[in-house]
């Protein structure tokens, strides 16, 4: 008799995170476009051939536009508002309006400089891939699972959080759910009227999913908290306050110019302060987890690249300071320096080492009988 198959599992969602960050942190240390372009091609492409189809899978594309409207934005204000860095290739001159004394430094219209422009859209660029490094997490990470994996400290709060990200797909299911619903019975589903009609049974829905959500939790005994020590309480906030203090602290460091050197030690003790009051917050926290995720090799490796990529491009700053943020005065193209783009590419490597996610079972299509002759 064969055996069954071994099930396919998951991979940890905070692996994903993990490499996301390292992604995001490579995108902080540079404005080379064409470096920027390529982490938007890594995360996309690892999210293509590794998300699953549920509903916050097709997060990615949202935050894509979303990273296209930032870019939008930012160059119309620069257009409209100025720039401060002088150009010599003036584009076109916008009419000037005149602004009262206390509005001094603030310009509306004037000349536009394409020096301007491209220093605008480097910055833009910037944030727009950070943008989409975070939709890549969220498309390839399962909240509920990463709420399972939160500390015991941090799980009322990872509850609401959780809750809230999951309201947006719910409520778009709803509404395709009762547009479907209206054309099926050959009502039209635009207008005001329409909305109107629609809006009540979103409502309704909602509300019916908040007090089933509430009467679960209820009943697996959440908000339940074990007897601990005023000491270890008091002790446990100052460590976890300080810690997350101590991150802020060096992450500031760590994307800036002069503190590479003090902000690595100080993220140290910061991370050490954090996971010790998270480990003694978590001994108020009485609950079991009911299969809970391992971390293996291949989380290893997920997280590993995100991390080896956001180590390379720290440590090249100094050495590649032109090419990692090139200027805008002079106005020169952009090059692509070969050893941070093959830094970017060890971001491919969870395409290669995460598990092929488990895909629904398509039905099988029925035969047609055969005519008997």
């Amino acid at each position: 008799m064969p055996l069954p198959p071994t099930p396919q599992r998951h991979l940890h969602p905070g692996a994903w995170w993990l490499w996301a960050l390292g992604l995001a942190t490579a995108a902080s240390r540079t404005t080379n476009p064409l470096l920027l372009l390529l982490i938007t091609a890594v995360a996309g492409y690892v999210v293509a051939v590794r998300r699953t189809d549920a509903p916050w899978a097709h997060s990615y594309s949202v935050f894509l536009k979303l990273g296209l409207l930032v870019l939008a934005i930012r160059m119309l204000f620069v257009t409209l508002l100025g720039s401060a860095i002088p150009g010599v290739h003036i584009l076109f001159t916008l009419p000037e309006i005149p602004l009262p004394s206390w509005a001094k430094g603030v310009q509306l219209g004037g000349p536009v400089s394409l020096e301007g422009l491209v220093s605008a859209l480097y910055d833009a660029m910037r944030l727009a891939v950070l943008l989409t490094c975070v939709g890549a997490a969220n498309a390839l990470a399962n909240p509920a699972r990463l709420l399972r994996s939160l500390p015991g400290a941090l799980y009322e709060a990872g509850v609401a959080v959780v809750v809230a990200l999951t309201f947006a797909p719910n409520l778009v299911t709803d509404v395709q759910r009762l547009r479907a619903a209206r054309r099926l019975r050959g009502r039209t589903e635009r207008g005001a009227k329409a909305l109107l009609t629609i809006g009540v049974p979103i409502l309704e829905s909602a509300l019916e999913r908040s007090v089933s959500l509430a009467a679960a939790m209820d009943t697996r005994g959440f908000g339940r908290t074990a007897d601990v020590p005023v000491h270890v309480r008091r002790t446990t906030a100052v460590l976890t306050l300080t810690g997350l203090l101590g991150i802020c602290v060096a992450a500031y460091g760590l994307l800036g110019a002069d503190g590479s050197g003090w902000a690595l030690p100080v993220l140290v003790l910061g991370v050490l302060a954090a996971v010790t009051g998270l480990v003694l917050g978590g001994r108020r926290a009485v609950r079991t987890r009911y299969r809970p995720d391992p971390w293996a090799l291949r989380e290893w490796l997920v997280a590993g690249s995100g991390f080896a990529v956001a180590a390379v491009m720290l440590s090249l700053g100094p050495g590649y300071a032109d090419a990692l943020n090139p200027p805008a005065i002079p106005l020169t193209a952009p090059v692509l320096p070969l050893l941070p783009a093959a830094a970017i590419l060890l971001g491919l490597l969870p395409a290669l080492a995460a598990p092929v996610p488990p895909r629904p079972a398509r039905p099988a299509r029925p035969t047609r009988p055969k005519d008997i002759r």
